[in-house]
């Protein structure tokens, strides 16, 4: 087995390589990613790992903790392709979001707690972060694997179904048809929310970012993304109006502002849905 002089050196060489692949500039995301044991919330070894390349899931030569601190996804559960997601993604969205130490954070979807952790370190000892997690067993081992970060809590709740609070930053770790609307008044001023806006049928699409000002919400294209399904944050009408919309990448970089005003679809509008727009029309 790996001693921990190595599986520490593993993270730090884990951590730099994150640094140069995702460009980031946050010295605090290089050293959550260094620090935080991804094997704590892998459970036991080998780790089936999915190659997104197109052969599958595949299995690691054997238990050493080393194998995990690549770019890879890890399997929580094959059969429903539910995994610790990929490290430079995430890396990459929380440097740019610029989580900040004492922030209050939203995490819709804490998986097993790998990224609650990175998160928790990211906010530090006077920040906090509420993970929800629709599935109970999950949700309780998330909770234990997070002993030693005590500013992170999970509740096993439903994403859809509002619960008290305001957040700086709401992080979504599902993909949704639209942002709901108990997320949006949940976002404390200056506040920023990332969802992956997703399709059904591939389960690809983008990341939205929305940034509060004063009473807007300014809107943008993250880039694109493919994620696992959000219950509760679905609708058949909608996930057809989102799959048009896809097909207009031109609009969808022009994307400026969330509208939550009842209007007449326009040429301003990128995807126009009932009651909710994501529109070009710039916030003034």
């Amino acid at each position: 087995m790996a001693d921990d002089a190595s599986l520490a050196q593993a993270r730090s060489f884990f951590a730099e390589e994150l640094r140069m692949v995702c460009h980031l500039g946050s010295e605090s995301v290089v050293a959550a990613f260094g620090s935080v044991p991804r094997e704590r919330f892998a459970g036991k070894g080998p780790w089936r790992i999915l190659h997104q390349g197109g052969d599958g899931y595949w299995s690691t030569p054997d238990a050493e903790p080393h194998w995990l601190y690549h770019n890879v996804l890890i399997a929580l559960d094959e059969k429903r392709r539910l995994n610790i997601g990929e490290p430079s993604l995430w890396a990459f969205h929380f440097d740019r979001i610029g989580l900040r130490l004492g922030e209050r954070v939203l995490q819709l979807g804490a998986g097993s707690g790998y990224y609650t952790a990175i998160l928790a370190e990211l906010v530090g000892p006077n920040g906090r972060v509420d993970a929800l997690e629709i599935d109970e067993g999950l949700a309780q081992l998330a909770q234990r694997n997070l002993e030693g970060w005590p500013t992170a809590q999970v509740r096993c709740a439903d994403a859809s179904r509002p619960i008290e609070g305001r957040w700086n930053v709401i992080v979504a770790f599902a993909g949704a048809t639209r942002p709901l609307d108990w997320w949006l008044d949940a976002l404390d001023s200056g506040g920023r929310l990332l969802l992956p806006m997703t399709g059904a049928n591939f389960r690809g699409g983008f990341m939205l970012r929305l940034d509060r000002r004063g009473e807007g919400l300014a809107a943008r294209s993250a880039g694109w993304t493919a994620f696992y399904p959000c219950v509760g944050a679905r609708d058949d009408q909608e996930d057809a109006a989102l799959a048009d919309a896809l097909k207009d990448s031109a609009g969808q970089q022009a994307m400026r502002s969330l509208r939550r005003d009842r209007h007449d679809k326009n040429d301003s509008c990128w995807l126009h849905a009932n009651g909710w727009c994501l529109s070009k029309r710039e916030l003034h």
